[in-house]
């Protein structure tokens, strides 16, 4: 019986460590991602006569679908610098 009643405290407090570690470490996250947050402003330049059809954000990048004479055109920004990240062009062909 005494061999049950240790195993189980030795489980309880397995039991409670494990939620302190896991508490301290969802703090710690927390704490660390509060930083400070910088505003950022771009200005980008369309293709005369393009207009943009569509945005979306997709991880910590902003796609950007723009469309004009030329066609179809999905540009990227990195969503923290706002920094051309990439661009594709869907062409027509002729």
């Amino acid at each position: 019986m005494a061999r049950v009643k240790l195993l189980m405290a030795l489980s309880g407090v397995a039991t409670l460590l494990g939620i302190a570690v896991v508490l301290g470490v969802v703090g710690y996250r927390v704490s660390k991602s509060g930083g400070s947050v910088s505003d950022a402003a771009a200005t980008v330049v369309l293709p005369k006569g393009g207009r943009v059809l569509a945005t979306a954000v997709a991880g910590d990048r902003i796609v950007v679908t723009v469309e004009s004479g030329e066609g179809l055109e999905v540009r990227t920004f990195d969503a923290q610098t706002l920094k051309p990240a990439g661009r594709l062009r869907f062409a027509v062909e002729p």
